[in-house]
């Protein structure tokens, strides 16, 4: 069985851009998709990674043309700078890692809309248990407190397999960095 082991922050536009095109890469090649949300806040400070705040400038106004470019690129809907962004996505990752393994994915591509598309605050436990009840989560607390523990779990495995930025996808010992290397994952996928 091919499976892609799927590493991304719900609130990183560049998961956002790759998400749907990922699945739909997936589903032609017969592979799983096992979606892992990650903690970057551990994992840039290994990596030598920095969180958008922190970065020059330089890099954060190439960043909003290179957004533009992309989401032309790819006609999809995308607010450059959403209204609530930056958004502290650790409840949303939290639910995506506790729920079932076969909503997950579905859950995670709700969340990036809410941030990226529909503009809404995926801090506000208002806005997750309208997400989460679209997906037929119903028991949230339960869900979240069995998410924390995967999202941990989640974290540590990206740091063992040299994760370092959102999203990663993993296949057959390669990492392919980036939604701009969707590409490249499905020439593996379509090898083996």
């Amino acid at each position: 069985m091919k499976v892609v082991d799927y590493f991304f922050s719900p609130v990183s536009p560049w998961t956002y851009l790759g998400h749907e095109r990922l699945a739909a890469i997936a589903k032609r090649a017969g592979a799983v998709v096992q979606p892992k949300a990650v903690d970057y806040g551990v994992i840039f400070p290994v990596s030598g990674g920095l969180p958008l705040g922190k970065r020059a400038p330089q890099r954060q106004a190439y960043r909003l043309m290179e957004l533009a470019r992309w989401r032309d690129h790819l006609g999809l809907p995308l607010n450059i700078q959403p209204k609530y962004f930056p958004v502290d996505g650790t409840q949303a990752a939290c639910l995506i890692a506790g729920a079932e393994p076969g909503k997950r994915m579905t859950l995670a591509g709700d969340i990036l809309s809410a941030v990226w598309v529909r503009e809404e605050n995926i801090a506000d436990p208002s806005v997750l248990s309208t997400i989460a009840a679209r997906h037929s989560i119903h028991e949230i607390a339960k869900v979240l407190e069995a998410g924390k523990v995967q999202y941990a779990a989640n974290t540590e495995e990206a740091l063992s397999r040299n994760v370092f930025g959102a999203p990663t996808f993993a296949y057959s010992g390669e990492l392919f960095w980036g939604q701009d290397r969707l590409e490249f994952l499905e020439r593996a996928l379509a090898r083996s």
